[in-house]
């Protein structure tokens, strides 16, 4: 159970996150809460005397992204002015905040009660590298079974095109193209064919209603507005065409699907991006051990894979890890940002501070 003390810790965390991934707006207002909260609003007592853990559950995300949806209804100057950075003080930021959180108490608390949903498309550029040691190693068909999919953006990663360092993927007339900083060596594309994407979420969002959108697009950092131009032409995507987007629990989902005929030549993936840390442990127990016993069983003819995206804390970047049957070891093909603006293939450098990067992949287990 959580206390103060590390509550305004996750914030700090948050904070550090925030300044790793060059947003030192939100970094700033992330400090400014962490030191400057109080409990003279409802929504500052709850968050201070929040009963979960804050980092899990990721507590910042969630109240970040309720005060930048009043930012863009353009509900509260004060709160304007900290997210276009133009008030850089933290004892400013925090007077400000603590201002703005009594006027809109109401109207902040919703926020506070379900995890953020960061339904980002460029982390589909971090997944691609994965995919394509798949397809190098399994053969050139995919069919790609994704948990955690929110709205189902990452589910059109068949339908967008990716600049992967001056090597290209992906149809020539997408309507977006996620070119990424791309920090290493062009990739060899083997020839592939995503023949298939279906996904689940406990939770699934249409996207296509506008005030879904809207939530989406709070929870896009305010100093990102690339991002938020993207996300909206990937919205437009599934309006016109639609994705495979179902409700369930992502352990009975899996199981289900890995129970279904396989055709052969078709490599079956499971994907995901920043979800593990979700997942309540015993359905991730499961979905190891179903992924295990799906594994044992496959075949070269039928193989199966296993495509994560997740973050390694104490670097603030993102894990990318691919494991094949039969016969594959499990491997980190590449480390990323956190909404992959930058992706970096290959073997993490050795020796890093704080190189916690097999770890993070190990709290998967696969």
């Amino acid at each position: 159970m959580a206390n103060e003390e590390t509550v305004r810790g996750a914030f700090m965390i948050q904070e550090y996150y925030c300044r790793s991934m060059d947003a030192p707006i939100y970094a700033r207002l992330c400090e400014a809460i962490a030191t400057g909260l109080t409990r003279d609003s409802r929504v500052g007592a709850r968050i201070l005397d929040w009963p979960g853990e804050p980092t899990r559950d990721a507590l910042p995300l969630r109240f970040v992204g309720g005060l930048h949806a009043l930012v863009r209804q353009r509900a509260d100057d004060e709160l304007a002015a900290i997210f276009d950075g133009s008030v850089k003080e933290l004892a400013e930021i925090a007077a400000a905040l603590g201002r703005a959180l009594v006027r809109h108490d109401d109207a902040l608390l919703p926020w506070l009660d379900g995890p953020p949903q960061t339904n980002e498309p460029g982390r589909s550029a971090a997944l691609m590298t994965g995919l394509i040691e798949v397809a190098r190693a399994c053969g050139p068909k995919l069919g790609l079974l994704e948990i955690g999919s929110s709205g189902g953006l990452n589910l059109l990663i068949d339908r967008y095109r990716f600049d992967l360092g001056g090597a290209f993927v992906g149809p020539v007339d997408a309507p977006v193209t996620i070119t990424p900083e791309w920090r290493g060596a062009a990739p060899a594309i083997p020839p592939f064919e995503i023949v298939s994407t279906r996904g689940c979420d406990i939770q699934p969002l249409d996207v296509t209603d506008p005030a879904v959108e809207d939530r989406l697009a709070a929870y896009v950092w305010a100093e990102k507005p690339e991002r938020l131009a993207r996300l909206r032409t990937a919205i437009e995507m599934v309006r016109a065409h639609g994705v495979r987007l179902e409700q369930a629990d992502a352990a009975d989902w899996v199981e289900a699907r890995l129970a279904e005929p396989q055709a052969e030549g078709v490599t079956r993936v499971l994907m995901h991006s920043v979800v593990w840390q979700y997942l309540p442990e015993p359905v991730a127990e499961r979905i190891r051990a179903a992924m295990a016993t799906a594994g044992a069983s496959a075949t070269a003819e039928r193989p199966l894979a296993w495509v994560a995206m997740e973050p390694d804390r104490a670097l603030a970047e993102q894990v990318v890890t691919v494991r094949t049957w039969p016969g594959g070891p499990r491997e980190i093909v590449a480390t990323a940002h956190a909404h992959a603006a930058w992706v970096k293939p290959g073997q993490p450098e050795a020796g890093r501070e704080g190189h916690a990067l097999v770890d993070a992949a190990a709290r998967v287990g696969f």
